[in-house]
């Protein structure tokens, strides 16, 4: 049986990424690390074993800055795009929104970290407006 390939990158390309096979823990987190690297109120991740992610753009791996005792957050050193956070457990959780097809049923939140991080003006239950 042929492995799952996915495939994504930040903004303007230089840094680029293929995982190969299935991710794990997807979930959303409001934590003040998530929020200040992605200048979002919550970050939807997907994690990954350090092996199953191949740096394939032209600036290979994504700059890195330590975040925490355990924690380094990746992100383009061109344009700024924030990718991941490579953790010493050794996974890589890559943002959601990095992937090429974002819109997958494996990458649905199974549970949500620091939920009362999320600020009080987020509305819940909004309607979905198509801006198309």
């Amino acid at each position: 049986m042929d492995q799952v390939v996915q495939k994504g990158g930040c903004l303007c390309g230089a840094v680029r990424f293929e995982v190969t096979g299935e991710g794990a823990n997807p979930h959303g987190c409001a934590c003040r690390f998530c929020q200040r690297h992605t200048g979002a109120p919550l970050a939807a991740w997907v994690e990954f074993a350090c092996e199953q992610v191949r740096w394939t753009g032209t600036a290979g791996a994504p700059a890195v800055y330590r975040s925490s005792a355990d924690s380094s957050r990746a992100f383009c050193a061109l344009c700024g795009s924030s990718i991941g956070a490579i953790d010493d457990a050794p996974t890589i959780a890559l943002l959601v929104g990095s992937f090429d097809e974002p819109d997958q049923a494996a990458f649905a939140p199974a549970y949500h970290s620091f939920e009362d991080g999320v600020p009080g003006w987020w509305p819940r239950g909004m309607p979905i407006v198509d801006q198309a």
